[in-house]
């Protein structure tokens, strides 16, 4: 865990921008593991780390993942990290973002005011608006003098990233962004906070699930890209901290299930029980994107809602053993029905095939066929049987999605059942009304993936498709 030491010094001037930069990027390997981060009233601060928190300073990459195990020193290393990026990139907005409000209220935010206001003293946190304001006095003791501009850290979500869109960040840290309820949408709105700056993002978190976190950054640096795409990994177990005791380390690898025991102690990315579409494989269903044939039958599986509406469109290889392909995923809100046609339509060589929507939801259905784009309603409601056809068309492995899908790939590798107080899965799906894009899959699937693998014994109720005609 980094540990604090405050001591007194003679005055030292800041650094001028480019020592600055050198002093915060220009590291070797052979220099002491203390960062001095010197102030005008001649305070130094001297933060002692672990060799992986180290190693996180030392980055320069723009994404900095520190996956590390339970109580492994992966938050009270944020504010320090950000604290040094406002001194490097200067004044103006940052970004503080948690998976909920309640764990942003219980472990980022304590965390953060800890450093910034008991220690440094640098500004005041509003709560009513979640942002902290840096004082005058804070702008003299970051930046040596007064700015024109204000210095503000903006706290939010991920459940509402709204909240962030009136900031332009320069830089961003991310506290337990591996948790379910860190949605792939979520990161996409702060990275669009970012992009004006090409602002630096620090994610600090345990691995929880195999979605977005793992595809998007664990699986480009395993496979030897983190360099051009400018990313940094760097896992740790729990006894990485020194303080962490090593009695409890060995107490949950003796009694932990061994998949909890990795993810939660080790932080090594790990299949956890509980997992729906548990026989999905990278290797083996993701495809390289190829353009879909113009003859091939075309189907779109459908959930509705007022700001999710979400679907994914299926393309059937004509061969004797047919494979079908997911290769495109739609996801929006706030549009009439016509709207939502009309971008489900275009592009498309002609009107697939459509399903979607509960039972009880055939006003959407009706809604959606005045606009051009009728959508069956599903024969099968029972959601278990659902799930099991689509389940059986990948266990087959007739059933493919293209590699540039990340919404839909997230939501496959992170849909669980809850797990009891032993560990083990219940029939209750975790966070169910979140998974969109999987309610679309199986609509569709119902019909197109029988016990036998095929959908001919199917009758689907008629909607206009021109291959149809």
């Amino acid at each position: 865990m980094t540990t604090i030491q405050t001591e007194r010094a003679k005055h030292i001037d800041l650094l001028d921008s480019d020592e600055l930069a050198r002093e915060l990027f220009d590291f070797t390997e052979t220099k002491a593991e203390v960062v001095p981060i010197y102030y005008m009233d001649g305070t130094t601060l001297k933060f002692r780390f672990h060799k992986y928190q180290w190693q996180a300073m030392k980055a320069r990459e723009r994404f900095i993942l520190l996956l590390g195990g339970t109580q492994s020193g992966k938050t009270s290393f944020g504010p320090i990290w950000l604290h040094r990026e406002i001194r490097l990139r200067g004044a103006g907005d940052y970004l503080a973002v948690a998976p909920t409000y309640p764990l942003m209220q219980k472990k980022m935010l304590p965390e953060f005011l800890k450093f910034f206001s008991d220690t440094l003293g640098l500004g005041e946190y509003n709560k009513s608006d979640k942002i902290y304001t840096v004082s005058k006095a804070g702008e003299i003791a970051l930046f040596g003098k007064e700015q024109d501009n204000k210095t503000i850290i903006y706290f939010g979500h991920a459940q509402d990233p709204d909240a962030l869109e009136s900031a332009t960040g320069m830089a961003a840290w991310l506290d337990e962004c591996g948790q379910k309820k860190f949605k792939l949408t979520s990161f996409e709105a702060i990275m669009r906070r970012l992009s004006l700056h090409i602002g630096r993002i620090l994610m600090t978190t345990t691995p929880y699930n195999l979605g977005w976190l793992k595809q998007k950054f664990w699986d480009v640096w395993k496979a030897g890209q983190a360099v051009a795409r400018s990313i940094r990994v760097i896992s740790f177990p729990s006894i990485a901290n020194p303080s962490f005791p090593q009695q409890e380390y060995d107490r949950a690898r003796d009694e932990l299930p061994r998949w909890k025991f990795d993810m939660f102690y080790r932080a090594i990315f790990t299949r956890p029980a509980g997992m729906i579409y548990d026989c999905f494989d990278d290797a083996i269903h993701k495809v390289a994107r190829f353009v879909i044939p113009e003859h091939w039958e075309r189907f779109i599986g459908l959930d509705f809602g007022g700001v999710n509406t979400a679907g994914v469109f299926i393309a059937k290889e004509p061969a004797a053993l047919a494979r079908y392909y997911i290769y495109r995923e739609y996801h929006a809100g706030s549009r009439t029905a016509a709207q939502h046609a009309a971008a489900l339509i275009d592009g498309e060589p002609y009107t697939p095939v459509a399903y979607g929507g509960s039972g009880s939801e055939g006003q959407w259905r009706d809604e959606f066929g005045a606009a051009g784009l009728g959508i069956g309603k599903p024969r099968v409601s029972d959601v278990e049987v659902g799930i099991n056809r689509v389940y059986g068309a990948f266990k087959r492995n007739e059933l493919f999605i293209m590699d540039d899908l990340p919404e839909l790939a997230d939501e496959l590798m992170s849909y669980s059942r809850e797990l009891d107080d032993m560990g083990q899965p219940t029939e209750k799906i975790a966070d169910k009304s979140t998974y969109h894009m999987l309610d679309g899959l199986r609509y569709i699937g119902s019909y197109l993936f029988s016990n036998t693998g095929g959908w001919s014994d199917f009758t689907p109720e008629p909607i206009k498709s021109r291959w149809m005609e």
